[in-house]
């Protein structure tokens, strides 16, 4: 039988468009998943959307199962949850997690999707991508037991550090962000909550997730003395400007950079990206996750959705596709 599928692709930038696809059947090390859930990662995928990858960049941006190059005709993604359908059988009938676009079914080696816990719901699971950034990064960041600690950014990305670090044996831990309805979230999420102008200072650790100048620069006024910003934010080609001039000399201050695509060079050799992504999935058993999922859409509806969400007409830390089951794929 000739397995078939729809994906999303964006056709120009601003533009995106729904597809047919046309499966190759699946090898004796491969499995067949109908997606039940995919999410937007709002600031990547946007920044996609609208054709802002530079493009010294086009390499270490693509997704493990892109199709296509930047700025478009490109098929891109990396939050797909759904059921094996074909494939050894350990693995079908599962709920699984894999890097994929958004698309309705798909092909891919059985090493590449992740059995998702029983006690973490397929929905939630979308945001395992999310999460294993976030553990890279404290991975990175290495907080100690009582840190005090600003998160910089109250997007998802943020937030998803923000949960784990609330779970952080005695961190004091404050999400900061210019959006007041962030507060709510941060109370889900059982950590503080603070505008730019009245965070906390002299923190041990700041991890910066807010894309902008201006956050990056008030992580370094929140520091104490030879603290540390992590670097989460990918800017694309938008400019950056932070004063240096004022307290990173004296203070000796350090901005590291993190990025998800390598395993922490703090975990290099005990741990493989497979053990990283396994350990998000099992984080996400906690039920304050829920509060990332800030809306749903049909996968029929993505086209028109993502628009809106580019240019912030439907505000949403991550927001849900949702795939209707039908004979058509």
């Amino acid at each position: 039988m000739t397995l078939r599928g729809r994906a999303f692709w964006l056709g120009s930038p601003g533009a995106g468009e729904i597809r047919p696809v046309t499966l190759d059947p699946p090898g004796p090390d491969e499995v067949v998943v109908r997606a039940l859930w995919s999410g937007v990662s709002r600031g990547t995928e946007t920044l996609v959307f609208r054709g802002g990858v530079p493009h010294s960049q086009h390499a270490a941006m693509r997704a493990p199962f892109q199709e296509g190059d930047f700025p478009a005709p490109v098929k891109y993604g990396y939050l797909n949850v759904g059921t094996v359908e074909e494939g050894p059988d350990e693995l079908r009938g599962r709920t699984v997690f894999c890097l994929y676009p958004h698309q309705t079914r798909y092909v891919v080696p059985a090493s590449a999707v992740t059995p998702v816990p029983e006690a973490v719901p397929a929905r939630r699971a979308v945001l395992a991508g999310t999460v294993e950034t976030a553990v890279n990064a404290l991975w990175d960041a290495a907080p100690l037991v009582g840190d005090r600690i600003a998160v910089v950014g109250g997007g998802m990305v943020g937030c998803c550090v923000a949960a784990v670090l609330a779970r952080f044996p005695g961190a004091r831990v404050q999400l900061v962000d210019a959006d007041p309805a962030r507060a709510g979230t941060a109370a889900a999420l059982g950590v503080d909550f603070a505008s730019p102008e009245d965070a906390a200072g002299a923190r041990d650790l700041v991890i910066h997730a807010s894309a902008t100048s201006a956050g990056l620069a008030r992580s370094l006024e929140l520091l104490a003395p030879e603290g540390t910003v992590v670097e989460l934010s990918w800017y694309g080609d938008s400019a950056v400007t932070i004063p240096l001039g004022e307290h990173f000399h004296s203070r000796r201050l350090t901005v590291r950079g993190s990025q998800v695509g390598t395993v922490s060079p703090a975990q290099k050799g005990r741990r493989t990206y497979a053990d990283r992504l396994a350990l998000a999935l099992e984080l996400l058993a906690d039920p304050a996750f829920d509060a990332l999922l800030t809306g749903e859409s049909t996968f029929d509806e993505l086209p028109a959705l993502l628009p809106k969400l580019a240019s912030g007409e439907v505000p949403a830390l991550c927001h849900l596709v949702r795939y209707d089951t039908d004979p058509g794929g």
